[in-house]
């Protein structure tokens, strides 16, 4: 899975302008029902509270990262907000968010297997600093989509680097 294949500019608001988790989660909800991933968004919304029921979302540095498995959702996706201001949302480094990423994935098996994939894609670029402040300082939604994608061709490219053992090659 690449972020180009979860990456919607309809499910993208820089500059969102709410003031508490549920207007959060009520905006970015929206944005999933317009762009067509989730059928129901009262039933998609409920799915998410449950989760949150079980701890933070928070996972510090200003990012919220809730998520929910829901029988409403259709297509498998990510909202994606940024605000200019801090909102109350339970962390563990006890910060509230700034950038709230909200998964809709399916309730079934092969659903689960695709939340654990967009948790570890996100949470790889979301260790990334430059990331961060990329995505904090983002004016529209295709500097939203730039801050993972570009930060994803580093990667691969200093991954490839990596990889490369000098010690474990022998020239015949």
């Amino acid at each position: 899975m690449e972020f180009t294949e979860v990456l919607n500019p309809k499910t993208i608001r820089t500059h969102l302008n709410v003031n508490t988790k549920a207007e959060a989660l009520e905006a970015m909800a929206e944005m999933l029902l317009e762009a067509g991933n989730v059928n129901d968004k009262e039933l998609y919304i409920k799915d998410v509270y449950e989760r949150e029921a079980f701890g933070e979302t928070g996972v510090g540095n200003y990012i919220a990262i809730p998520h929910g498995k829901s029988k409403s959702v259709v297509k498998p996706g990510v909202a994606i907000a940024t605000l200019d201001h801090e909102i109350e949302w339970e962390s563990l480094d006890d910060t509230g968010a700034k950038i709230v990423i909200l998964f809709a994935v399916g309730a079934d098996d092969e659903a689960a297997m695709e939340h654990l994939k967009l948790l570890a894609m996100f949470s790889k670029r979301l260790g990334d600093d430059t990331v961060i402040k990329r995505l904090l300082e983002a004016d529209s939604e295709a500097e939203v989509m730039n801050a993972f994608t570009e930060s994803e061709e580093e990667t691969e490219e200093d991954s490839e680097e990596a990889d490369l053992d000098l010690d474990e090659i022998e020239i015949m």
